[in-house]
């Protein structure tokens, strides 16, 4: 046998049965679950900052780009 295969003895046991990788439950730390929540606070923040802000001077820039200096004032 090759020394890169792995016997099925080598797997690591719990409750008797062999643990598959990949399939654990992870285990949450009360800071990250702060840090996921206010990532997704800020940036549910700043898609409304920007959706609003796009309402307020989209018109007049869009306005001033293709109607040129004359729609300025």
């Amino acid at each position: 046998m090759s020394r890169n295969v792995r016997n099925a003895n080598d797997c690591p046991q719990q409750s008797g049965g062999t643990v598959m990788a990949g399939l654990e439950i992870p285990t949450w730390d009360p800071q990250t679950a702060m840090l996921i929540g206010s990532i997704l606070l800020e940036a549910v923040l700043l898609y409304v900052g920007y959706a609003g802000l796009e309402r307020v001077v989209g018109p007049r820039l869009m306005k001033l780009l293709v109607g040129g200096a004359r729609d300025a004032q």
